[in-house]
């Protein structure tokens, strides 16, 4: 069983017109995650599978609904018992420790607001986030050198006045014995309201420092589209998206909508670089039924033999975070059978565009919108733009608008400026076709314009990776005399692959074929790796500047 139906107009649907016409979000009065979701199956079901998690050390933890509602109820009466109140906030760096979940249904129960952040944080970063969300607790894993930096960060943060590690520290208390020593059951349900700060995501911080994106109580249900429709995840099923819980990619795909739809969520805790063969074994073994993860994971796994992995299990591939490019998707098929269905949207939405279950893939395309956001092309004057012009994707702001962010954290100016005329600009640029589906042309700051010509890195990106010979690239604009901007291409080479001007003739003349002639990379550079943040996107920006100076 599973609790869609209490929040949603409809949930099958014949195709996606009616999907797109029939579906909306019933909304609640005083809608609390914790209680009306967890609680609730707790109530109903409480033998039902919430959660497996493994790790990189062969221990594994299964959690029922049941467990979720008694070790969240320990946590809020620990966190209470901290001082922690309804809109104070509360601060984690677990990777992709099970207390991740444990705690923030615990900070939702209490009406304390969830600061999820990566563990890759160094103590100026820590203490930047910390000061700028007024942290009051923060809760750590005990690894790598997480809790180091924390101490490194403590003397600058005025605003912290208790720190959990997971387990045993010789710095901090452990939020492990903590919860083994509270008493079961806590307080009554703590009145919060849907207009109620719910959570804050710092993002990656590709231009400048990190902006506080602040979503409401009502941010779980908008991801009720992205678990079902796009995701498609199995009732009583097991759900893998690959992504660490700093990110908001946990919050699309392993705790919000998915548990609503009453799928499980696996977890693989591990630290350090991704190992395709890792993970590949695990897919079989624990029988995952849906998998999500961003173009990257799928280029490193289509360079393994995907002939020697069990993919029976899964019914259905999804991916966002960045545009896949379709020789992966191909790739990805011929060796597996299974079609991966794009998403688009961003730290400050839930899936805004996707292919949905109920779509015809056009491999490379973002697909078409949401039900529950109004999505239009609009020029610089936020006009709209002709069908297969290129504009950027914007969202008309509804009455109650469900699963969007409502302000930037401490940041009135940005806030305004993101709502001036009732309307959300995302800062990517796309055009639909005749079909109605859209398709990604770039950042708007990342467009190249060239002897008059404007050029998307995308496609040209997609053009490079279909060569063996790329591993990773990037396409920005260098500065020209005569042109403007030239197409330069930074590209990280495949095993086996080495630098030569023949290579980058091959390379260019490859382009040639695949695109436009005219947007082939004049300038090919070689390099070993391409900055990135620590979220793991490419800063084009970084590349911009270099060729700048």
């Amino acid at each position: 069983m599973n609790l869609l139906g209490r929040y949603l107009t409809k949930i099958e649907h014949e195709g996606y017109e009616n999907f797109a016409k029939d579906t909306d979000i019933i909304v609640p009065e005083n809608f609390n995650y914790g209680y009306d979701i967890i609680d609730e199956y707790a109530k109903l079901c409480p033998d039902k599978r919430a959660l497996v998690w493994c790790n990189d050390k062969g221990e594994e933890k299964i959690f029922t609904f049941g467990d979720m509602k008694v070790l969240s109820d320990k946590v809020a009466y620990i966190l209470d018992k901290s001082g922690v109140h309804k809109g104070d906030f509360v601060m984690t760096m677990l990777n992709r420790r099970y207390e991740y979940w444990i705690t923030a249904i615990a900070c939702h129960k209490i009406g304390a607001v969830l600061v999820p952040a990566t563990y890759l944080l160094t103590a100026k970063d820590i203490a930047y986030r910390i000061n700028n969300a007024d942290v009051k607790v923060l809760i750590v894993t005990n690894e790598d050198d997480v809790t180091k930096h924390v101490a490194e960060a403590i003397p600058m943060c005025p605003s912290l006045k208790k720190v959990f590690t997971t387990t045993d520290s010789d710095l901090f208390e452990s939020l492990d014995n903590a919860i083994d020593n509270a008493p079961e059951g806590f307080v009554p349900r703590e009145k919060t309201t849907n207009d109620d700060k719910f959570l804050v995501y710092f993002t990656s911080g590709t231009t400048g420092n990190p902006k506080m994106v602040a979503h409401k109580y009502l941010y779980p249900l908008g991801h009720m589209i992205t678990a079902k429709f796009w995701q498609d995840v199995v009732d009583d099923g097991l759900h893998l998206t690959m992504a660490e819980t700093g990110w908001a990619k946990c919050s699309w795909g392993k705790i919000y909508g998915q548990w609503i739809a009453g799928t499980a969520i696996f977890v693989y805790d591990y630290f350090g670089k991704f190992t395709p063969t890792d993970i590949l074994p695990l897919i079989s073994k624990y029988k995952i039924t849906t998998f999500c993860a961003p173009p990257t994971i799928y280029r490193f796994l289509c360079k393994e033999d995907l002939s020697h992995y069990d993919f029976s299990s899964i019914t259905h591939c999804s991916t966002a975070g960045e545009a896949l490019n379709p020789e992966v998707a191909k790739q990805f098929k011929d060796q597996t059978g299974l079609n991966i269905y794009e998403g688009f949207g961003q730290t400050e939405s839930t899936v805004i565009l996707a292919t949905f279950k109920y779509m015809d893939i056009k491999q490379g395309s973002m697909g078409k919108p949401s039900p529950i956001y109004n999505v239009e092309l609009l020029d610089n004057d936020d006009m709209p733009v002709a069908q297969g012009e290129t504009g950027e994707v914007c969202i008309r702001l509804r009455e109650n608008q469900v699963g969007l962010i409502y302000q930037y954290h401490n940041d009135e100016e940005r806030t305004k400026a993101t709502f001036a005329n009732g309307i959300y600009h995302t800062g990517d640029l796309a055009y639909a076709d005749s079909d109605g589906y859209y398709w990604y042309v770039s950042r708007k700051d990342d467009i190249i314009k060239s002897s008059g010509y404007r050029i998307g890195p995308f496609e040209v990106e997609s053009a490079l990776h279909e060569h063996p010979a790329v591993l990773e690239c990037a396409i920005t604009g260098a500065p020209d005399p005569l042109r403007g901007q030239v197409v330069k291409a930074t590209i990280v080479l495949a095993k086996g692959y080495e630098p030569s001007e023949a290579l980058i003739k091959e390379l260019q003349n490859h382009v040639k074929k695949a695109t436009a002639p005219y947007k082939y990379p004049r300038i090919v550079e070689f390099v070993s790796e391409l900055p990135k943040t620590i979220s793991g996107k490419i800063m084009r920006k970084d590349l911009r500047a270099k060729d700048n100076k």
